[in-house]
């Protein structure tokens, strides 16, 4: 199967992941072994955006910087949280359509921040535990390959807000 890989700011660029046989079965063992718990589930999720981040890296040919930042527009392997919600919430769907989320569902993206509350738009991917819980899965804060952050997306929202965490 094959997963656009989007970078560049806004997928301006979109290069193709081919997730044949060997990654497939790597990513299952990695959501196999977090089949136990939601919490377990989550954990699997962090690990196989990581792999799939070090494989789309390889593809574009370009590592990510972390948080990258205006000045990066346009430049072939860099992500803003676009390029990074998108391919991240492409992984999930795959995951989901085989059958390897038992906990969780992928739900839509989600942009927090609006300039006029005096914060930058940012969007996450984001999973549906079974009890209707909502968690960002978000992975622009490290560079490719680097742990997403994962917490509920009620934290996640608040961010950036003056007093908040």
């Amino acid at each position: 199967m094959r997963l656009g890989v989007c970078h560049g700011f806004g997928c301006r660029f979109k290069s193709e992941l081919e997730l044949g046989m060997v990654n497939g079965k790597r990513l299952s063992r990695i959501m196999t072994a977090g089949a136990a718990s939601p919490i377990a589930e989550r954990a699997a999720v962090s690990k196989a955006v990581r792999f799939y981040e070090d494989r789309a890296a390889q593809v574009v040919g370009v590592r990510d910087h972390p948080k990258s930042d205006a000045s990066q527009f346009g430049k072939r392997g860099q992500m803003d949280c676009i390029d990074e919600s998108s391919n991240t919430r492409s992984l999930l769907v795959y995951l989901e359509r085989r059958g390897l989320l038992k906990h969780h569902s992928v739900d839509r993206n989600v942009t927090r921040g609006f300039l006029i509350d005096r914060r930058y738009p940012h969007s996450t991917a984001v999973l549906r535990e079974r009890s209707g819980k909502k968690w960002a899965v978000d992975s622009w804060y490290e560079p490719a390959g680097g742990p997403p952050d994962i917490l509920p997306l009620s934290e996640w929202t608040t961010r950036g807000i003056m007093g908040a965490r």
